[in-house]
């Protein structure tokens, strides 16, 4: 009954993992909330061991396919003059896609061996010992050995096994929107940067500079919303950057126009265990280390890989598997998160000097050293 594994989650972490319980003999069905694939996010990037899961999934030449080629980017004042250049390796890694297409590509990779179940999520978990009775939002209850959170920060699996997030998020004080627009500025493999004290907007190219996205971030604590309201989000990054300058009014209007938008709080999952029962979380709602760690994507799939590969080898004993899965990750999560805890405590620059932007590309994520993970052989 093991070897049928419920995975919510469907953008990153989810996928890899179906991908590699196939191949471990295992039969995964991924649940996801949204109606279709999601073509939304920013920029994602691969560092380190990362590239080689890719590269045993046999993907690594696709995904530079879909590289964004990104160059260095300027910095900009409130009359659009640059002052100053930021160099690529304080945004990018090793290597950088747009988030929506690397969702594409894993889905495309997995979905005549993986059934996907999409516009439905989890209501209730039933747990004995034989499996797990699954309660969904829409669908029949239906029963499987295993069950999988890979449904990102606000993760309704860890919820329902674990308890509310507040006992385990942990906020760095900044809020993000994100979203999709035309390359208005005719950019070419390029960004522009503009920042005052506690706050930033940027906008950069995408797809061969066919189109763009773009970021506002601001500082904020305590900052209290409701998480699926769209349009309360708007108004909110709408009131805090009223009157500034630069391209702000202009990408205000088309932040309001944008079906495709993303807002959220930047902030880390700290648990003490990542699995209870035949219950187990992975990516970002397993042990997140925020965006200003420049790590989440390459966590994401390094963990797949680990998790699956310990399913496979203990035969699907899942108390030796989970146990060896946080063994392995454990060290290097931790890292990360210290990470994003650095990069969010200097992620406003009211005009930075060259040198103070030469210095953070110096130290940027992919220049960074932390403890690899050792990827074993696992035998498929």
């Amino acid at each position: 009954m093991n070897k049928n594994v419920l995975i919510s989650g469907g953008s990153v972490a989810g996928p890899a993992l179906a991908y590699w319980l196939h191949r471990h003999g295992f039969t995964p069905t991924v649940v996801e909330r949204a109606p279709r694939l999601r073509d939304g996010g920013y920029a994602v990037d691969f560092r380190g061991e990362a590239l080689d899961v890719l590269d045993r999934m046999g993907l690594l030449d696709a995904v530079r396919a879909l590289d964004t080629e990104m160059g260095d980017a300027a910095m900009v004042d409130a009359e659009g003059r640059r002052y100053a250049t930021l160099p690529a390796a304080v945004f990018a890694g090793d290597l950088e896609v747009l988030k929506g297409d690397l969702t594409r590509l894993l889905y495309e990779a997995t979905r005549e061996h993986t059934e996907y179940v999409f516009g439905d999520s989890i209501a209730s978990l039933e747990e004995d010992g034989d499996g797990v009775l699954v309660a969904f939002e829409h669908g029949a209850p239906r029963r499987f050995g295993l069950v999988v959170g890979a449904d990102g920060l606000h993760s309704k699996t860890r919820a329902l096994a674990f308890g509310p997030e507040e006992r385990y998020l942990r906020h760095l004080g900044i809020h993000t929107a994100i979203f999709n627009l035309d390359n208005y500025l005719g950019l070419e493999n390029t960004g522009l940067l503009y920042s005052v004290p506690g706050k930033a907007a940027n906008i950069f190219t995408a797809r061969a500079n066919t189109e763009a996205r773009a970021a506002f971030h601001f500082a904020a604590d305590g900052l209290r919303y409701d998480r699926r309201d769209t349009a309360a989000h708007k108004r909110i990054v709408a009131e805090r950057f009223a009157g500034e300058g630069w391209e702000v009014p202009r990408l205000l209007a088309e932040m309001d126009a944008a079906e495709e938008f993303f807002f959220d709080s930047n902030a880390q999952v700290e648990m003490d265990t990542w699995a209870a029962g035949r219950v187990v979380l992975l990516g970002d709602a397993a042990a997140c280390a925020a965006p200003t760690s420049g790590r989440g994507t390459s966590q994401a799939l390094i963990g797949a890989y680990v998790l699956a590969g310990e399913l496979g080898t203990s035969g699907g004993d899942h108390t030796a598997a989970f146990a060896a899965y946080e063994e392995h990750m454990r060290g290097y999560v931790a890292e990360h998160q210290a990470l994003g805890r650095e990069g969010a405590e200097r992620f406003f620059m009211p005009a930075p000097t060259q040198e103070v932007l030469d210095m953070l590309a110096a130290n940027a994520p992919e220049n960074t050293r932390t403890e690899p993970v050792r990827l074993q052989d696992y035998g498929v």
